[in-house]
């Protein structure tokens, strides 16, 4: 677990299902994040131990729920995500509309990069974001990345902007 001022970041659980399947219906999500195909409590299920579960596992981090300290309620998604198509990690994050705008995502995102430096190593990580994405590229550059290029993570895929921490080599894709 991972802890906060405010927030506390632990391991998704099957238990966590019925707020995945909310966040992953979130009508932002689909729009900027994408649309995956999670419909039903068992798709939740499924994408739990299929996605988060499966990076704990082989990275020793992925997405973390996020939850207020005060009242355990649950916010959102956040962590660092190994992807093929990426040679570093990168950061990722989802807030239900009720939790956003009042700082959780950034204190979220700092958190999971401290744990990722100190408990992992990891001394480099970037970032990507659907274009038009406004609030998302604000919240990074708050962490230090800033736009860098259009890539895309697959032939098939839709372009994304691609935001490193400035000043270093550009992340080869």
């Amino acid at each position: 677990m991972i802890l906060s001022e405010r927030l506390e970041l632990r391991e998704l659980a099957v238990a966590d299902a019925p707020f995945i399947l909310e966040l992953l219906n979130d009508p932002d999500f689909h729009r900027y994040i994408g649309d995956r195909g999670i419909r039903t409590l068992q798709d939740a299920e499924n994408y739990i131990q299929q996605g988060p579960a499966v990076s704990y596992a082989r990275h020793g981090h992925g997405l973390y729920l996020v939850a207020r300290r005060s009242d355990g309620a649950k916010l959102g998604i956040c962590g660092l995500i190994k992807r093929d198509t990426l040679p570093c990690e990168d950061i990722g994050y989802a807030f239900l509309p009720a939790w956003r705008g009042q700082g959780y995502g950034i204190e979220a995102a700092q958190a999971a990069l401290q744990d990722g430096r100190e408990r992992l190593g990891i001394e480099r990580v970037v970032a990507i974001v659907t274009p038009g994405n406004a609030r998302s590229v604000a919240l990074l550059a708050k962490l230090g990345l800033v736009q860098s290029r259009l890539v895309k993570l697959a032939e098939d895929a839709d372009e994304c902007l691609l935001l490193e921490a400035e000043g270093v080599e550009a992340c080869p894709i």
